[in-house]
């Protein structure tokens, strides 16, 4: 493999943190953290595309066991070197299919972090590889996008949603196959620096029938992590699965 890191080699991981800064800010984490920590319990939690710990370290500053697993390196690594991350274990791998040791009552994945597998069969896969992970009346927690197709006119297969003198960021769909794409477009000394990140979108519908498969059942949806309804105008959703007990 060229890149054992994916999309999240060395050259994103230097500048993660603070080209998401305003993920990172308390307002953005805080809430997530509560609804985690409540959910895992006394229990082990599971965090799927783990990174640098945005969630994964205040929520085992909360007293939550956690792990993680995770395909780059190189963002691991700045995980492990934050204060308190090196107590966090990270599996290396694909999270569809990688294998941690001993059962979780949670599993997440956060921040659009599911989209990052690009393909239907591997989102299967992941829901499958969570339930083999969790105890019975363990919970599968999902928080991404919904799709932002409506901003799409006749013809039109992209949508810009930031601009400025130093970054240009555009969404590239395809709505034949659920196929999408961030397009970056970054200044740097004077000269453009393109780069592109697959994903896949995914409907809440369609998770729902990922988790059947997997043997889960939705629990609740909300259009956010303060627990507000989730609406046919709401532009992400926060999803709980439950494994039987």
């Amino acid at each position: 493999m060229d890149d054992p890191d994916g999309h999240f080699g060395e050259n994103v991981a230097a500048t993660y943190d603070e080209a998401a800064a305003d993920m990172f800010e308390p307002a953005a984490v805080n809430p997530a953290v509560e609804v985690l920590a409540e959910l895992a319990g006394d229990g082990r939690a599971l965090e799927l595309g783990i990174g640098t710990g945005r969630v994964a370290l205040p929520l085992s500053r909360r007293g939550v066991p956690v792990h993680g697993i995770d395909l780059s390196r190189a963002m691991v690594a700045r995980l492990h070197a934050k204060p308190g991350g090196d107590a966090i274990g990270v599996t290396i791998g694909d999270f569809a299919t990688a294998k941690a040791d001993g059962a979780f009552s949670l599993a997440y994945l956060v921040f659009n972090t599911i989209m990052n597998l690009t393909t239907q069969d591997a989102q299967v896969a992941c829901f499958r590889n969570v339930a083999d992970h969790l105890a019975p009346g363990g919970r599968f927690v999902i928080e991404v996008m919904v799709p932002d197709l409506r901003k799409l006119p006749p013809g039109q297969n992209a949508v810009p949603w930031r601009t400025g003198p130093e970054l240009w960021a555009i969404d590239v769909y395809d709505v034949a196959t659920q196929a999408m794409s961030s397009n970056y477009v970054e200044v740097v000394d004077g000269r453009g620096e393109y780069r592109s990140i697959p994903f896949r979108y995914v409907w809440p519908a369609e998770l729902d029938l990922m988790a059947r498969l997997a043997g889960m059942r939705l629990r609740e949806r909300w259009g956010d992590w303060d627990r507000g309804p989730f609406t046919a105008d709401s532009t992400s959703h926060v999803s709980i699965w439950e494994k039987p007990a």
